[in-house]
Formats: structure tokens, C-alpha cells, sequence
């Protein structure tokens, strides 16, 4: 139904010859012509009554039953519609008007009857093949349980302005003005206008009213280069400085709007300018409800159009605005709009409110927001008093958001004939609920820790959103306004400490209060110094390879003066004897003892023997086989050095002689030892 903008208007259409005549004797047949006549030409109120005399003559008619629930609901009496929904669902047995249960459905749930809504929305999902209206009756059921559980927001005022803003007609578009005042459009009358020739001025026009002390004065129609004589004028919007006012005009005929552009208007300092239609954005389809907004940084123009490329109904575009030129629009994209009508945008502070039936909601049309954080958020409803079981469109408010205007066809005392027939302009006001937060900076032991930088983070569907950050290095002390039903998270740093973290959020916080937070850093010890690099090993291991019967001298196998006793510094290199002969089983060794050239020859030689033979015990103890051993002593035969016979020499020159060494005497040709060896200086 493209009713936001529509004005109930009824045409006097039906010649006089025929109204001189009771209804009950004009034909039948006539009576449903002239019914469809009226129908046609948008004369709703005619056209039903001509319906029901129809109705009366055949009651099995279900076409005609179909017709007058259209009308009715058309026309928003929702509890008639209701009743002849009911009985197309019931009559129509050959599914011929299968959307009447959608609508039925959909009229259930506006009037409060939830588990009849439910039924048969789900009937119809299932039975229909109309993908699009299959799509609103799921985003219907969706929304059930908003309207089953819906709460106002204790803090949230919404009333009536009175009778001098609202008429018994449709009033809309109200806006706050850059003076404060309130600029709205109506017709400002207060009974049916029946085009015959003789209607006075029925067009909508902008109004304008002050505020005073209890309500609003009588609002007063601007002047006429704004409220051009037969067009309607409405959808007020204006420029960020409050300098340009946009606005629509738009022809209708009777119920059918037929066009609608976009003008604006400049302030000269004392009254609005000549208004000027913007030609970039007009074309052979419908542009209307403009509101002034922001996006990637430019002042944007948002409105409302069935152009072609939408995604279903009517959809909320964008125009960047450069001086006087207004780009091509642009759709907002499917996060805002979808299959259904998508309608009066209005921009406030980064945040996109807009009316929809084409996401989950309380009623018919409810007002949403989204919010632009490089792109739209996934819209939010507005909850109870925003929105009702009826249509809810046209909100707006100040820049502090805590005063507005929406529009509702909620049930009114002074509508034109149904209680929801007829659109009213509706004033709320949110208690102003102070929120802020005093976080304060501690270390692991309680001490205040000043320099600390706090970061104060908005959470939005688990992610990152806006941040602000804040460095005190003169105390430990942080403080930031905060909003409502938010979601946040604290991070506190600072350099040797690790992270302090915390969450909270001010959902349902109905009275102002400050969140108080405590961030305590845990010391990080600094890490202890590297340790020095590695000592360059003194010695090194190299290959070494022992071919047979090549004698190995055994270094460190010394023995005392004139004993054969092996010492135990010298089992060291035994190990080594004992190491290769495990690694090497089929070796056969010689040991060989060695004296120093002191006593006698034949003394020496019998010592030598016996040194060997304790080097062959100690092998064989260890498990080496008593065949593979050979013991030999001797002497002195073989001195090393000049220690010889009669050549005085000191202790450790002889000592040097009393050796042991081994050689392969049976076994591999050659062996791989490895063994280590000093390093040598490298010199500069």
C-alpha cells in the first residue's frame, strides 16, 4: 500500500438521476459497476458504500467481499478489514485471492491477535507462490515476538500536540527548523473533500508553529513560493546550516500520487527564497521525503523513490551535495532497504532513522535505526511508543536526540472516520539519562599508576567500533561521557605493565549514574640480561685414523716412581682404550709400559711388564676378553727424550718417559678415532 504520503480524498462522481433513486431499487448489476467506477478512480469511501450494497444482494459474492476488505483496509480501518479479510479466507474455496490471507494475517497481528496472525501467516508462506509477499509474511512472523513482549521505555513520553497541530485529516512531516519552531505539512481540514466544483483549497501545505509554554501555537502555511497553489507541499528537510529548506511537491489523483519531486528553498535573512526544483533528481518515477544527512565525510541528501533497480517497493537513496549540484542518487543498499517500502529517512549524529515493513517489527510500518560505521549497521527497531500495532513513520528529533516528532495512525480522537484512518503528528520526549564513566589506574599492589593510556571502545555485534582514547601522565583519573544501551570495553596500557582489561554496558539503565571502573596493570619484571656469548672451547674434536701396528701413546697413563700401580688420573685415557675396542670387537691391542731410564736395566724391564699387565687387568675388569689383550713391557728401551743413562734430568723430564701405549696388532688394517685436540690462536 503506498499510503504515506496519500490524502483521503473522496470525488462525488455518480450522476444525479441515479442518486434520486433508492439503492435498493437500482440494479444490481449497476450498483457493482458503479462500485468498480469508484474503485477505480480512487473514490475509496463511495466506492464501499456501492460495495456493501453489492455485498447485500449476494452474499457467496467473494470478489466483492475481497473488494471491500481492500477498501477498509486501504482506508486503515483495520477492524472492519479484519472482519472481511475473515470472510474472503473462509468463502474463498478455490484460492482465487490468495494474498487476502496474507493481509489478513498481517491485520491480526496489528490488531493485537497474535496466535491468529501466526496461523495464518504460516498457512500462507506454505500454500503461496508469491516469493515477495511470502518474504514480508516471514519478516511479519519474525516480528511477533517484539509485538507480544513489547515494553515502553519508562523514560519515553509520546503525546498528542493537540488541536492546533493535528486535523482530523492526514498531518506529517514534522521537523524542528533551525528557529526552533515546528514545520510540518497538513491540509487543515477537518471534513471529507469531495471534488465537485465547489471544494475550497484542500492542498497540503507546510506549516509552521512556535513552541510556547504548554504545547505549540497554531501552525500558519509559509508562503506561497512554498506553497504553490495546486500542488501538495510537504517532507520538510534542511541543509546543516539551516540556510537551504528542501521539500516536495506532488499531484495526485484522488488517492494516486501521480508525481512527486524534490525543490529547495534559500533564506535570505529574513524569508525563504523562490523554490527550485532539482532536476537531477526528477525523472518519470517518484522522488519524495528528502532529509539532509552525512556520508564518507560530505553532506548527503537522502530520499525516498521507486526508481528503477530497487530492491522491492520504495527504497532510501543518497545525493552528495556539492554547492548546487546533487549527484546522481545512489540506494543505501540492501541492509536498509528491502522488498518492502523503505521510507523517511532522517539523519541524526551519525545515525539513520527510517520506517520499514520490510524488517522484523511491532506493526505495519515501524520506525528503525541503523548506524553508519563505514557502512549501516543492521537496523534496530525502536521499540514500543516509537512504534505501535499500527504505521509508524516520519521520525525526527533535535540534535541532542532527546526531543522529536514521529507520525502515527495509532487510534486518535479526532480522525476523519476510523480511529486509525488518518495520520497524526505525535511530539516525544526522552528523559534525559545522564551516563558517564570514571575509570581509575592502579598498579598489582593498589598503588595509583599515572601514565597510563585508556582506551574507551564501542562493541557492536562483538566487534570493534568507535574508540577514544586518553593519556593522563599527571595521575590516574579517566572520564568520558557514555550513551545509552551501549556496549564497551576498556583497555588500560602502559609500557612494562601487562593490559588491564574490562567490559560493561548501559543497557536498561533508566537513571543517570556514573559506571565507576578500576584498572589495575600487572608489573612485567624486565627480562635478565642476555647471557655472555659462549666461551670459545679451548680444544676441539678431530678424526683421527690409527692404521695397525702403529703405536698410540697414551698420554695421561703415568705411574709413580719405581711403581706399577696405575694412578687414577690416568683412567681417563684407559676409557678411550676401552671406547674403541667396544667400538672395534675384533681388534686385537698391544699394551705397552715404558720407565724412565733410572735403575737398572733388567729392574726396568720387569717393572715395565708389570705396569702393562695392571693396564691389561684394568681392560679385561671392564669386560674387555683377555685374548684381545697383549701385555709388553719395555723398560727403557725406548726413551723419549734426553733423559737417557747418566744425563742428569728433573722429575718431570723422567716422568715423561714412564708411559703406556697400545697398538693394533690384529683386526681392521685402519680405525677412525675421534679424539680433542687444543685449539690453536688464531693471530691477528
Amino acid at each position: 500500500m503506498k499510503k504515506l504520503l496519500a490524502i483521503v480524498i473522496s470525488i462525488g462522481v455518480c450522476g444525479a438521476s441515479m442518486l434520486a433513486q433508492p439503492m435498493r431499487d437500482i440494479n444490481p448489476s449497476k450498483k457493482a459497476d458503479v462500485a468498480s467506477e469508484q474503485f477505480e478512480k480512487g473514490d475509496y469511501y463511495n466506492a464501499l458504500s456501492w460495495y456493501e450494497q453489492v455485498f447485500e444482494d449476494d452474499k457467496d459474492n467473494v470478489e466483492v467481499a475481497y473488494n471491500i476488505a481492500q477498501l477498509h483496509h486501504q482506508l486503515r480501518d483495520f477492524k472492519k478489514a479484519e472482519s472481511w479479510y475473515r470472510k474472503v479466507v473462509r468463502k474463498d474455496k478455490k484460492n482465487e485471492y490468495a494474498d487476502a490471507r496474507f493481509h489478513y494475517g498481517r491485520i491480526l497481528k496489528m490488531n493485537g491477535k497474535y496466535e491468529d496472525a501466526k496461523e495464518h501467516l504460516e498457512i500462507f508462506i506454505r500454500e503461496s507462490d508469491d516469493e515477495k509477499l511470502k518474504t514480508l509474511a516471514s519478516v511479519a512472523l519474525q516480528g511477533l515476538p517484539l509485538a507480544e513482549n513489547a515494553k515502553q521505555d519508562e523514560n519515553l513520553t509520546v503525546e498528542d500536540p493537540g488541536d492546533n497541530i493535528n486535523s482530523r485529516y492526514t498531518d506529517f512531516s514534522p521537523v524542528y527548523g533551525p528557529d526552533n519552531q515546528m514545520y510540518y505539512s497538513s491540509m487543515a481540514v477537518d471534513e471529507i473533500v469531495v471534488l465537485d466544483g465547489n471544494q475550497k483549497d484542500y492542498f497540503a501545505k507546510i506549516h509552521v508553529a512556535s513552541p510556547m509554554k504548554e504545547g505549540w501555537s497554531e501552525g500558519a502555511p509559509l508562503e506561497q513560493n512554498i506553497n504553490r497553489k495546486g500542488v501538495h507541499t510537504g517532507n520538510v528537510s534542511f541543509s546543516q546550516d539551516g540556510k537551504r529548506m528542501y521539500f516536495t511537491r506532488a499531484t495526485f489523483d484522488a488517492n494516486k500520487m501521480l508525481s512527486s519531486d524534490v525543490y529547495y528553498s534559500d533564506f535570505d535573512g529574513s524569508a525563504w527564497g523562490a523554490a527550485k526544483k532539482i532536476e537531477s533528481l526528477s525523472g518519470e518515477y517518484l522522488v519524495k521525503q528528502p532529509s539532509v544527512g552525512e556520508m564518507f565525510g560530505q553532506e548527503v541528501l537522502f530520499l525516498v523513490s521507486d526508481r528503477p533497480g530497487g530492491y522491492g517497493g520504495m527504497d532510501i537513496y543518497y545525493s552528495k551535495i556539492s554547492g548546487d549540484s546533487y549527484a546522481d542518487p545512489v540506494n543505501v543498499g540492501e541492509t536498509i532497504n528491502t522488498v518492502g517500502d523503505d521510507v523517511t529517512p532522517f539523519y541524526n549524529d551519525g545515525v539513520l532513522f527510517f520506517s520499514s515493513e520490510g524488517h522484523p517489527g511491532i506493526g505495519g510500518l515501524d520506525v528503525f535505526s541503523s548506524k553508519w560505521v563505514g557502512s549501516w549497521s543492521k537496523p534496530e527497531n525502536m521499540g514500543t511508543g516509537f512504534n505501535s500495532s499500527y504505521d509508524d513513520i516520519y521520525f525526527s528529533s533535535d540534535k541532542e536526540g532527546y526531543n522529536g516528532f514521529l507520525v502515527s495512525n495509532r487510534p486518535s480522537r479526532r480522525s476523519l472516520k476510523s480511529r486509525t484512518c488518518c495520520d497524526d503528528i505525535y511530539a516525544f520526549n526522552v528523559k534525559q539519562v545522564i551516563l558517564d564513566l570514571a575509570a581509575i589506574t592502579f598498579d598489582d599492589k593498589g598503588k595509583a599508576l599515572k601514565g597510563v593510556t585508556v582506551q574507551l571502545v564501542e562493541m557492536t555485534g562483538g566487534k570493534e567500533g568507535k574508540t577514544d582514547s586518553d593519556t593522563n601522565n599527571s595521575g590516574n583519573e579517566f572520564a568520558w561521557d557514555l550513551g545509552r544501551e551501549v556496549s564497551y570495553k576498556l583497555i588500560a596500557s602502559k609500557e612494562g605493565y601487562k593490559d588491564a582489561v574490562a567490559t560493561f554496558n548501559t543497557v536498561g539503565l533508566a537513571e543517570s549514574q556514573t559506571i565507576k571502573k578500576e584498572l589495575r596493570l600487572t608489573f612485567i619484571p624486565p627480562p635478565p640480561p642476555p647471557p655472555p656469548p659462549p666461551k670459545e672451547p679451548e680444544y676441539e674434536e678431530i678424526e683421527e685414523v690409527l692404521t695397525i701396528n702403529e703405536p698410540i701413546r697414551l698420554n695421561n697413563i703415568y705411574y709413580e716412581y719405581n711403581k706399577a700401580e696405575i694412578l687414577p688420573e690416568s683412567e681417563g685415557d684407559l676409557y678411550k682404550v676401552l671406547s674403541i675396542m667396544q667400538s672395534y670387537p675384533e681388534i686385537v691391542v698391544e699394551l705397552s709400559a715404558h720407565t724412565d731410564s733410572r735403575g737398572g736395566d733388567n729392574y726396568n724391564k720387569t717393572l715395565s711388564q708389570k705396569r702393562a699387565e695392571e693396564a691389561r687387568k684394568w681392560l679385561i675388569a671392564k669386560g674387555i676378553p683377555s685374548n684381545k689383550l697383549r701385555a709388553v713391557g719395555k723398560g727403557e728401551s725406548e726413551i723419549l727424550n734426553q733423559c737417557t743413562n747418566g744425563v742428569e734430568c728433573t722429575d718431570d723430564e723422567h716422568k715423561y718417559n714412564r708411559r703406556t701405549e697400545f697398538r693394533i696388532v690384529e683386526g681392521p688394517q685402519t680405525i677412525v678415532i675421534k679424539k680433542k685436540v687444543k685449539k690453536k690462536v688464531k693471530k691477528n
